[in-house]
C-alpha cells in the first residue's frame, strides 16, 4: 500500500487478546484508511524513494522472474486494497480475494465492478505497467485483474480453516499473497505465528508465498479506529516462515523515511518476504 499501515485481514475469538482485536477492528474505515495510507504523501508514486514504487517494485521483480504462477491464487486479508495483485494476474487465472470485514469487502466489489465511488487504482496501475515494461496499457491491466478475481471471501486467518469449510475457493491453491494482515489482527508473535501456519494450510507443496508488512509498528489509525499491531522486526518475519515449513527465497526490507511518517501510525519501515513452502 502506498503506506505502511496494515490491511484489515482477520480476527478471531479463540484467544484473550483476539476478542479485542475483533472488537477494534468493527470501528475500522475503509475510506480514512485509504486516505491515510494511498492518497499523498504516501500515495506519491512520483518519487523513486517512496514506499508504493518499493512495494510495487517488490512484487514486480518477484512475478518477473516467473517462477511464481500457477492457477489459482489467494490474496489473504486483502483489506479495500486491489495494488497487490496487478502484477499477479497475468500468472494466475483464478483469484480469490478475502477479508474478514464486510465493509472492506464491500470496498473491494465496489472496485470490480466499477460502480461509482470506488476507489481509483489507476494510478498504481499506471506504475505497475510502467515497471513491468511489456506494452500493457493500465486499463488492459485493470481489465484483467477484473476478470481474473473469481470471488471476495470472508476470511480469519485465527482458525484452523481461515476460509471455513466449503468457501467455494479451489484448493490447496499455487500461490498466496498477504499484505499487511497478519501482524495487525494478531496481539503477539505467538498468535502471528500460528495465523501464518493456518493460512499455510491453504497452499499446496511447493507453492509460493508473498508476505509484505509492518516492522517495528504497534498501532496505525483507520477512522476513528484505533489498531494495535504486533512489533515485528526482520528476524522474527524469517524465523516464524521457517518454522512455518517454508525456504526463504527473498526478504528484503524498507525504513520509512521522514517525510512518509505521519501521524496515522508508528511504522518503522516494511518489509517483502518471497517464500517456498517445503515440498512433499
Amino acid at each position: 500500500m502506498a503506506d505502511p499501515g496494515p490491511a484489515a485481514g482477520a480476527a478471531g475469538a479463540s484467544h484473550p487478546g483476539l476478542a479485542e482485536v475483533a472488537s477494534a477492528y468493527q470501528h475500522f474505515e475503509p475510506r480514512a484508511y485509504l486516505r491515510n495510507n494511498y492518497a499523498p504523501p504516501r500515495g506519491d508514486l512520483s518519487r523513486p524513494d517512496g514506499v508504493g514504487p518499493w512495494k510495487l517494485g517488490c512484487l514486480a521483480r518477484t512475478f518477473a522472474t516467473g517462477e511464481v504462477s500457477g492457477r489459482t491464487l489467494i490474496d489473504i486479508g486483502s483489506g479495500p486494497t486491489i495494488y497487490q495483485l496487478l502484477s499477479a494476474c497475468a500468472h494466475f487465472e483464478d483469484i480469490t480475494m478475502t477479508d474478514f470485514l464486510e465493509v472492506n469487502r464491500r470496498e473491494l466489489g465496489l472496485w470490480l465492478r466499477e460502480e461509482p465511488g470506488a476507489f481509483d487504482w489507476s494510478v498504481y496501475s499506471q506504475h505497475v505497467c510502467l515497471i513491468e515494461d511489456k506494452g500493457e496499457s493500465w486499463q488492459e491491466k485493470e481489465r484483467q485483474l477484473r476478470a481474473r478475481v473469481k470471488r471476495i471471501l470472508p476470511v480469519d486467518v485465527h482458525q484452523p480453516q481461515p476460509l471455513g469449510a466449503g468457501s467455494g475457493a479451489p484448493l490447496p491453491a499455487d500461490a498466496l499473497v498477504s499484505t499487511f494482515c497478519l501482524e495487525a489482527v494478531s496481539p503477539d508473535l505467538a498468535s502471528f505465528q500460528r495465523a501464518l501456519g493456518h493460512v499455510t494450510s491453504l497452499l499446496r507443496p511447493g507453492g509460493h508465498l508473498l508476505l509484505i508488512g509492518a516492522l517495528e509498528e504497534s498501532w496505525y489509525l483507520a477512522g476513528e479506529a484505533r489498531l494495535a499491531v504486533v512489533p515485528l522486526r526482520e528476524e522474527d518475519v524469517r524465523e516464524a516462515l521457517v518454522r512455518g515449513g517454508y525456504q526463504v527465497r527473498d526478504l528484503r526490507t524498507y525504513t520509512m523515511p521522514a517525510h512518509l511518517r505521519t501521524d496515522v501510525d508508528d511504522v518503522k519501515g516494511i518489509f517483502f518476504a518471497w517464500a517456498q513452502k517445503a515440498g512433499e
